[in-house]
């Protein structure tokens, strides 16, 4: 592996064997700086015991430049793809809060013949066990009732590890007198089961996702399935914790106003039931979510957050490792790789020892999830001067990419339209490192000499705002408006002029604050920046005078807050102060003309209290004990 110490900002000769016969240049570090970055994974115990036996207390960082640089045909060209790798790994990944999930081993079994059985006396001695057979099952009565074996059919499933909930219709108990088939007796409907673990052994349609804790499931034809099945379930007792994906501020959603429903982008893309309606917002609880980081991606204004890590903080390694790569003389355009730990850094290390390793010019980022990527990450690694993005996932994911494929659609369009071209932003889904290969191994584009520095800002629509803005301002050819598809985050409100009445209802329900008021006179405002095109404003005006307009127009973005309407205001007949619009009460008076109750002089004194403010109006009503209900003529 070829190392330029020069290229990564280091004096001296380059170490060779740090973990063996040069371990004193560790030590020796150890007691000169308070931050040390390892540029090997592979050793890591070894250092990590070296510094605590030294008593290190500083920052002890890890980052593989081997598997993912210098082991490539074009490593000998490696050295700025190995200084943009020490540079991000200089930023440690933010801080996440973890949930507990408590089991204490009660376990029901859903099976339809023999096997559910059999594992239920396999699973007995680490777990309470109850065996719910489905109606009909054909199984030979145990000689010993050592656990419970029921009869039913489940109408309804919830719950996570710990606290699962059936609802068990055709429930039964076996007959005593079952001889070469078990019998049951009277089957009765809506009995419940509560429980730790749900094993499902029945063959048939998943009660869960296949990532909900403490759901086991296996087919049970399949002899080796059920076994590994056994083996897991086995030791689920005690206390789990499990990350806390999704940082959710529920009011930044924009699910619901006055249940009239806006945004549902995190409910259909979630894959786990893990998000539910709730009013004006959604929910999201974390015992169930599996962290594919969908919602955060697709979230407009940013209420659902990935926490592994803050988006910002990705778009800050963005940052250090691309000036870190551009700095150190590179002059192709690099290629961002998202990728995880679990399936793409295994590939990443298989091509690397058996095939053609990484291009040069492909710099690994790796993530939880290829699936919390969004346009914000994608759109900051082009502005801050990347040629492409990539992102690595399962040939066969866990669950659909649908809202990764929203993102790199929209990132399409946005491209194509700002002379950046088409195809800059791919998903690669393989379980082959050869297959791997052949998608990143192509010629390199030169590094663009215009790029951008921006700082992240630590919202996520901050982030998305500035990043588009950064990726147009240094695009080939910038664009003033580019027009996206129906579902895009961003988009203008569209004001029926003659409709609209400034009663202000799109303004109290708008979830974002792209509409506002003024509050010296009647007008109607919209930040087109702000809008996150829920539509909730359509839904509630009740003139019917929005639409929504999805687009991306830079120079609204930058503009103050543009007034899509405003009238004059009308004076109180009586103190003269301003209340509504002239062009309400006109349209109320015209509105009541010819009606019973505002004809004669008792109707032309119920017009006149119309034309007076809440307190003249009161103050004439109860003062003048005029009654604005007494019939006329009466």
């Amino acid at each position: 592996m070829t190392l330029d110490p020069a290229k990564l900002g280091a004096e001296g000769r380059a170490a060779s064997q740090l973990c063996r016969a040069q371990l004193d240049h560790f030590r020796a570090a150890l007691g000169t700086f308070a931050d040390v970055t390892v540029a090997c994974t592979q050793e890591a115990p070894l250092f990590t015991e070296l510094a605590e036996d030294a008593g290190f207390d500083g920052n002890l960082r890890f980052v593989n430049i081997r598997e993912t640089a210098g082991w490539s045909q074009e490593g000998a060209h490696a050295a700025p793809k190995m200084a943009a790798l020490l540079a991000m790994a200089e930023m440690d990944a933010t801080p996440f809060e973890v949930v507990s999930l408590e089991s204490n081993g009660i376990a029901l079994i859903l099976g339809r013949d023999q096997v559910a059985l059999d594992v239920a006396r396999d699973m007995s001695d680490s777990l309470d066990i109850t065996v719910l057979l489905t109606p009909g099952a054909d199984v030979v009565p145990p000689r010993q009732t050592t656990w419970p074996v029921l009869q039913g059919s489940i109408r309804r499933a919830k719950g996570h590890l710990g606290a699962y909930e059936l609802t068990v219709d055709d429930y039964a108990a076996p007959a005593p007198s079952s001889r070469a088939k078990l019998e049951f007796e009277d089957a009765r409907n809506g009995a419940v089961s509560r429980c730790d673990l749900v094993i499902d052994l029945t063959g048939g349609q998943a009660l869960f996702h296949e990532t909900r804790p403490g759901y086991f499931r296996a087919d049970p034809r399949d002899a080796r399935a059920v076994a590994t099945l056994v083996k897991q379930a086995a030791q689920m007792v005690g206390t789990f914790d499990k990350p806390k994906y999704i940082d959710f501020t529920p009011n930044l959603c924009a699910h619901s106003r006055n249940t009239l429903t806006g945004c549902t982008r995190c409910l259909d893309l979630c894959p786990t039931g893990a998000i539910t309606s709730a009013g004006d917002t959604v929910a999201i609880d974390p015992n169930i979510c599996a962290g594919c980081g969908q919602c955060a991606a697709a979230c407009p204004t940013g209420a659902a957050a990935y926490a592994l890590p803050v988006v910002d903080n990705i778009a800050a390694r963005l940052r250090a490792g691309l000036a870190a790569y551009l700095d150190a003389g590179a002059k192709d355009a690099p290629v961002i790789l998202f990728h995880d730990e679990g399936h793409g850094a295994s590939l990443i290390d298989a091509s690397a020892r058996f095939g053609r390793g990484l291009p040069a010019h492909v710099i690994p980022v790796q993530v939880n999830e290829p699936s919390q990527i969004g346009p914000e990450l994608m759109a900051a690694a082009l502005a801050y001067g990347a040629g492409a993005v990539r992102v690595l996932a399962k040939e066969r994911p866990a669950h659909p990419l649908d809202g990764l494929a929203d993102s790199l659609a929209l990132m399409d369009r946005v491209c194509a339209q700002t002379g950046h071209g088409t195809g800059l932003c791919a998903l690669i889904q393989t379980d082959d490192p050869d297959a791997l290969d052949a998608a990143l191994w192509h010629p390199a584009t030169p590094a663009r000499a215009k790029r951008s520095r921006f700082l992240p800002p630590r919202d996520k629509r901050g982030l998305l705002v500035l990043a588009m803005e950064e990726l147009n301002q240094t695009a080939p050819h910038p664009a003033e408006v580019i027009a996206l598809p129906k579902g895009a985050p961003f988009g203008r409100v569209d004001l029926d002029l003659d409709a609209c009445t400034l009663c202000l209802a799109c303004v109290g329900a708008c979830p974002a604050g792209a509409l506002s008021d003024n509050p010296d006179m009647p007008m109607l405002r919209f930040t087109e920046s702000a809008c996150v095109q829920c539509g909730i404003c359509a839904a509630t005006c009740p003139e019917q005078a929005i639409t929504l307009a999805p687009q991306m127009d830079f120079n609204a973005w930058s503009a103050p807050k543009r007034v899509l309407k405003e009238e004059e205001p009308f004076a109180c007949t009586s103190c003269g102060k301003a209340f509504g619009t002239r062009a309400s009460i006109d349209r109320v008076m015209e509105k009541l003309d010819g009606h019973w109750m505002f004809s004669g002089t008792a109707g032309a004194d119920r017009k006149r209290l119309l034309t007076m403010c809440d307190d003249c109006r009161t103050r004439e009503v109860v003062i003048a004990g005029f009654d604005p209900h007494e019939k006329a003529g009466s």
